[in-house]
């Protein structure tokens, strides 16, 4: 549970943290003025402001939003005065959804308003937990709280996020970050101006906490500490935090990236657009991230094989060959080697021609075939090779494409409901440029009419 132990709190806003608390539950924002980067949420007159009141209605929220961007602080401001349960889904389960539920309504027949349950990372809990909690959230026998950091359409079920205020927390901004770390440094909550931290170090902070306010106070807090015991260096009054400091006293970055959250949908869509758009830099960026992050590397290679074909067809009919070595290297001998035929297809896909032409072209005949645009197999295409065939007509004039002169029989392969539809029109890109010269001889040899006639 989100930095604190206690499941179960009454009172006015946000706890009063003990002072051997530690440094990111002591700089929690205790009013909203005090909170940073949520502007959006922050306008005079906005729901969040009519929800944190004496008088506020008893509205169900769902907070979405990274790490460390206020979620159970926003979550206890809500709560006010109200009595407070906190559940994490990870741990919890109907049992104890439901005792939270009827000791709330025993104490709404006593007289007490409802309790405020507040439900960390609501999106673990299975659809049958979420559904649980409808009654009591359609009755109001608890204000629920749910905090998650997946898009809550996909994660939330709809008749609980339909009862629910969105509150949608944007990632914190490094301006935001920084003016958190300048708070703690100077705050008596806080390090009460005991350290003086340099602002190449202040710099090194906030590029590992990338845009987290609890890990940001969290490595301030681990390299102020080294900074203390080591004392003030000669000359100077106060215990200096430098760069280098701070680059021995915590551990190396890690890679903002949660494999089953809205990072990986985020990372793997900009990998996609990177080698769509062939700016390979950026697309080995993005496969870099999610090969440290662990991600599945069977996942990468089957997204390189659909690139291949959906983007690149056949302006470069080697780049699905390509693709599909990579998928059989990585299943072949596995990470971290596998990262290098991830590698290579990533740069040859990204810096091939491309050419979506034939994505287009199947979806398009698809659509006529959903449409009822089918008609029957011309008879000279059937089959013949069955007893009684030749003499209803099937293949009857049919003419063996080797026979013809370039291999190519002038005939009608289309239903006559279909006789001179395109689908397929290649591009000037490519292997495509050439395609597109050999498609018009073949179409001439075929008696089609040209484009547009």
């Amino acid at each position: 549970m989100d930095l604190f132990e206690s499941t179960e709190r009454t009172g006015r806003g946000v706890p009063e943290p003990g002072p051997t608390a530690p440094l990111a539950v002591r700089m929690r924002p205790r009013a909203l003025d005090e909170v940073v980067g949520q502007g959006h949420l922050l306008t005079d007159g906005s729901p969040l402001r009519r929800l944190v009141g004496e008088s506020a209605p008893a509205t169900s929220v769902i907070l979405w939003g990274p790490p460390g961007t206020g979620k159970t602080t926003l979550a206890y401001m809500v709560a006010g005065n109200r009595r407070f349960v906190e559940l994490s889904a990870v741990t919890a389960g109907i049992k104890d959804v439901r005792g939270v539920i009827d000791d709330s309504k025993r104490r709404i027949a006593t007289g007490e308003r409802e309790t405020v349950l507040f439900v960390d990372e609501i999106h673990r809990f299975t659809r049958t937990q979420q559904d649980a909690l409808l009654p009591a959230v359609e009755n109001r026998w608890v204000t629920l709280i749910g905090a998650t950091t997946e898009n809550p359409s996909f994660s939330v079920v709809g008749p609980l996020l339909s009862r629910s205020l969105l509150l949608t927390l944007q990632p914190l901004a490094s301006k935001d970050l920084g003016e958190l770390l300048d708070r703690a440094v100077e705050d008596e909550r806080g390090l009460a101006g005991r350290v003086a931290l340099d602002p190449e170090a202040r710099d090194h902070i906030l590029r590992v906490a990338g845009a987290d306010a609890r890990k940001a106070l969290t490595l301030l807090e681990a390299v102020a500490d080294a900074a203390l015991g080591a004392g003030p260096a000669s000359g100077d009054d106060l215990p200096r935090v430098t760069a280098e400091l701070t680059e021995r006293a915590m551990d190396s970055a890690l890679v903002a990236y949660d494999k089953s959250g809205d990072q990986h949908y985020d990372v793997i869509s900009a990998f996609i657009k990177s080698v769509r758009g062939s700016d390979v830099d950026a697309a080995l960026h993005y496969l870099a991230r999610m090969v440290v992050a662990g991600e599945d590397p069977r996942f990468l290679a089957r997204r390189l094989v659909i690139l291949a074909a959906e983007d690149i067809g056949m302006a470069d009919p080697q780049a699905l060959v390509i693709a599909q070595a990579a998928a059989d290297a990585v299943s072949f001998i596995g990470m971290p080697e596998g990262r290098i035929p991830l590698a290579e297809a990533t740069t040859y896909l990204a810096t091939a021609p491309k050419s979506n032409r034939s994505y287009h072209a199947i979806d398009a005949a698809i659509a006529d075939v959903r449409a009822g645009k089918a008609g029957v197999v011309p008879e000279h295409l059937r089959d013949a090779h069955y007893s009684g065939a030749k003499r209803i007509g099937h293949g009857q004039d049919y003419v063996y494409s080797h026979d013809a002169p370039g291999a190519v029989a002038k005939q009608d392969y289309l239903p006559e409901a279909l006789r001179g539809a395109r689908y397929y029109r290649p591009t000037e890109f490519g292997y495509e440029r050439t395609v597109t010269e050999r498609l018009q001889r073949i179409r001439d040899m075929l008696g089609r009419e040209p484009e547009g006639n």
